[in-house]
């Protein structure tokens, strides 16, 4: 459980670095808004190397899920829009597959 804490917090950081990129390239806000940018994107990636995963790829695999529910709190919380049904039906397919990819049984690829 403690992984979807640190997904969570990953994500946080993750879209809030990505925002203030957007705030300033797409808004026309203050260049120094890099600033914040690149101090947020650093402690996501530090953040996402806290997951318990034997594979890094799985751990990012996996985080794609939550970061989808992430971003569609954003959306609601920041932005201030309404998420659609089929934000809510995505939503909760990403899940799943991240849930499957995380904790699911290991099959062999041979």
């Amino acid at each position: 459980m403690l992984n979807y804490l640190w997904f969570f917090l990953a994500a946080l950081f993750e879209i809030a670095g990505c925002f203030a990129f957007y705030l300033w390239l797409r808004q026309g806000k203050s260049a120094l808004w890099v600033i914040p940018a690149v101090l947020s994107l650093t402690v996501f990636a530090l953040l996402l190397t806290r997951v318990d995963a034997a594979y890094a790829g799985r751990a990012y695999a996996a985080y794609g899920g939550i970061y989808i529910v992430a971003s569609i709190g954003w959306l609601a919380v920041v932005e201030r829009v309404r998420p659609l049904g089929s934000d809510w039906i995505g939503m909760a397919l990403c899940v799943i597959g991240a849930s499957v990819i995380l904790f699911g049984p290991r099959f062999s690829a041979a």
